[in-house]
């Protein structure tokens, strides 16, 4: 096999003992930051896999990741609104969206989504031998590269729209660190730009947490309390994602 494809097997041999491990921590409810750390597992795999399309199994491994992600997600949400309202001193009102931690957790580790995941996950490196051998993967390294390049591309443009869409530019500057992540020989971001692109992440994700909370406010009279605050931190991290999406595309020029 080439030095590319042995990355890509290790990789997915480690993410497979990650996603083992979440599952039991799951179904024993041992920590809060189980879920979490499956969904940080199974984005690691998307990324892995994002570049790769066009292998054997590659099309239902991204399928299956993509149905757990669906799956998980409004728990996710749930735990990290609890948190915040927690963290207010709201505290009554943050564990009661907590409640049915145990028995939800308890659900993901049992789910069709979660346990077709692993089969295929189980199965992937055959694929990958089997296309190997049959000349399936050939310059794999150079596909990758290629792929990789056409996000930094994608990202570029959005960055010099100046109707640029937040949502979307979250989810490219997502792809974008995490393919990097995921492919470091490749390297494509330096220590300066992955830092910017961690911080642009993180800017838009407390634009994006304090807008779906603000919509939800308008349905559940319990957060009544954060609106104020809430629409004051959604101002100042409009504010604050623009300077950094504007050093981001400084950097990205200078890439």
């Amino acid at each position: 096999m080439s030095a590319m494809l042995d990355h890509v097997v290790s990789q997915i041999l480690a993410l497979q003992v990650r996603l083992l491990a979440c599952r039991e921590r799951l179904a024993a409810d041992t920590d809060s930051e189980a879920l979490h750390d499956l969904r940080i597992a199974v984005r690691r795999l998307r990324s892995l896999l994002r570049p790769l399309r066009g292998l054997p199994g590659v099309e239902q491994l991204e399928a299956a990741a993509k149905s757990l992600g669906t799956l998980t997600t409004p728990l996710r949400d749930r735990e990290v609104l609890a948190a915040e309202l927690v963290g207010r001193g709201l505290v009554e009102v943050g564990q009661r969206r907590l409640a049915g931690r145990g028995k939800a957790f308890a659900s993901v580790a049992g789910s069709p989504q979660l346990t077709r995941l692993l089969a295929i996950v189980d199965a992937f490196p055959l694929f990958l031998r089997a296309a190997d051998r049959e000349g399936l993967a050939d310059a794999l390294e150079k596909r990758v590269d290629k792929r990789l390049v056409q996000q930094w591309r994608k990202l570029r443009k959005a960055l010099a729209d100046p109707a640029h869409d937040r949502h979307r530019l979250r989810l490219l500057i997502k792809r974008a660190r995490y393919g990097d992540e995921a492919y470091p020989q490749l390297e494509h971001a330096g220590k300066k730009l992955q830092r910017l692109l961690k911080k642009a992440q993180g800017d838009l994700g407390t634009w994006h947490d304090r807008l779906q909370w603000l919509l939800q406010a308008r349905e559940h009279a319990d957060l009544a309390p954060c609106k104020i605050d809430w629409e004051q931190e959604l101002h100042e991290a409009e504010r604050q994602s623009d300077l950094t999406l504007e050093a981001l595309q400084v950097a990205l020029k200078q890439r």
